[in-house]
């Protein structure tokens, strides 16, 4: 059974920091008066001429009995004074801290609307606030996107299965219509949700980042994607180049291969319909390993760049031979591939027209 929140929670302090910051204020001014008194009465008594009479007795005799009166009353001075200047000092500096547990508390809750925005500070507690609050915008942002993704996800997996329940009703209903007909495009229908439910699986293993690392050439994934390709390229009447040097990374081999292959599809998909190019080209350069792949086809408007990596969004503006959409997720997939292996992907609209897009990933430590 699940235990509640509430119940593995600790109960909000009532200002405990503050009382012992009240209590440490007070003990240490009333050390320093202690001290202060200590060190005056040792000097008068030690000074004090012990030969002088007066009416009570010594010198001596006299300061103590007048002194200690005095230094009772400014001892109990000091403590009071102690306890209240140190809770006002205590509540102003712990105010801050009282800011961000609300909005901590704000955010265990489920709202991560919220913000602190600490002004005028540049201490430690402003830093601190200014931390929390980035955190809150990326969670934000995160739980946005996820709940985004869920709903397009469920989206796209209920229209296959949508169609199959559409097409067996025509088939119940309707004796008469083609058995083979009905069989192939269940076959198509399922095909599509199988494609659809693989790339979801291989994004959410992308995006955890739980694989085994190898030392990958790129420029060998890179042929090997091209060759796998090349009947859909020759198809399609598009010329595939191969180019460049050995580009040795650290990652996986499986994902490195799947990140190739939808850079290389996408291209050839999304190309102009007669006498393309699709051009593939792996470098290392500075400690960098870079591959880039670029096509011919339509100028694309800068502002669709941004979406294009984003789950389901398959830029409708583009050309593609067949008039299949696509399940979506190619260039999202590849997105979280290079996330996961500390790259950098960077989509460039080409002036002729078509796009270029580069990947930069980090390159495998050489042995000495």
């Amino acid at each position: 059974m699940r235990v509640p929140v509430a119940v593995v929670m600790r109960s909000r302090p009532r200002s405990s920091a503050r009382l012992k910051l009240t209590l440490s204020y007070a003990g240490f001014l009333l050390l320093a008066g202690v001290v202060l008194l200590a060190v005056v009465w040792l000097y008068m008594v030690r000074y004090a001429p012990q030969v002088i009479s007066t009416p009570e007795g010594t010198l001596a005799h006299s300061v103590r009995l007048r002194f200690a009166p005095a230094v009772a009353a400014a001892l109990a001075f000091l403590l009071g004074f102690g306890l209240v200047g140190g809770w006002f000092l205590a509540g102003r500096m712990l105010a801050p801290l009282t800011r961000i547990a609300d909005a901590a508390r704000m955010a265990a809750n489920g709202s991560l609307s919220h913000r602190i925005r600490l002004e005028g500070r540049s201490d430690e507690f402003g830093e601190l606030a200014d931390v929390f609050d980035t955190m809150l915008e990326r969670l934000e942002s995160h739980v946005a996107e996820q709940q985004r993704f869920a709903a397009n996800a469920s989206h796209e997996l209920r229209t296959p299965l949508a169609i199959s329940q559409a097409l067996l009703e025509v088939a119940r209903d309707d004796v008469t219509a083609g058995r083979a007909e009905l069989i192939e495009r269940l076959r198509v229908v399922n095909a599509r949700a199988i494609d659809l439910t693989e790339a979801l699986l291989l994004l959410s293993r992308a995006d955890r980042g739980s694989f085994a690392r190898e030392s990958v050439d790129l420029s060998l994934v890179a042929e090997e994607a091209a060759e796998t390709l090349l009947p859909l390229a020759e198809q399609r009447g598009l010329t595939l180049e191969v180019t460049g040097e050995k580009a040795q990374v650290l990652g996986s081999a499986a994902l490195l291969l799947r990140m190739v292959t939808n850079l290389v599809q996408n291209a050839i998909v999304h190309n102009v319909p007669v006498g393309g190019v699709v051009r593939v080209h792996t470098r290392w350069q500075y400690g960098v390993c870079v591959v880039w792949v670029e096509n011919t086809g339509p100028v694309l408007a800068p502002a669709l760049l941004p979406t294009l990596t984003e789950p389901f969004q398959r830029g409708t503006t583009r050309i593609r031979g067949d008039g299949h959409a696509g399940v979506g997720l190619g260039l999202a997939i590849v997105a979280s591939i290079v996330r996961a292996h500390s790259g950098a992907l960077d989509l460039t609209a080409r002036p002729a027209g078509g796009l270029l897009v580069t990947v930069r990933l980090p390159d495998a430590p050489r042995k000495p």
